[in-house]
């Protein structure tokens, strides 16, 4: 039997309980602070109602954004690969780069659309 993995194991899933345990109670400590401090419920739901599962459109637009650069990074990697016989080592330098371009991309359309 691996000690070391059986540890690995038990250290991987503790540290996901600690994480899970102290962002559990550091809410719970806000939201009595803040009742506390004399808010209602509702005005604490109003703060906290945000659902994650309504996106924003523009989130939409962000992320289709980046993934289709991606694509374009990767298809480029390939083809250098193939084409020039290049190292590997070139697909994360292109992923960073076209996943940057489309971020700054969206920067500008979201921008645009913020002044409409």
């Amino acid at each position: 039997m691996d000690v070391n993995g059986l540890i690995a194991i038990i250290f991987f899933f503790t540290s996901i309980m600690v994480i899970g345990g102290s962002a559990i109670i550091g809410r719970h400590r806000e939201r009595m602070g803040m009742i506390e401090k004399g808010m209602k419920a509702e005005d604490i739901k109003a703060m906290f109602g945000r659902s994650f599962r309504e996106p924003h459109p523009i989130t939409s637009l962000k992320w289709g954004i980046v993934f289709v650069a991606v694509g374009f990074a990767v298809l480029l990697g390939l083809f250098l690969h193939s084409a020039y016989n290049m190292e590997g080592g070139i697909f994360p330098g292109l992923i960073a780069v076209f996943g940057g371009a489309g971020l700054v991309l969206f920067y500008f359309i979201a921008n645009r659309k913020a002044q409409d």
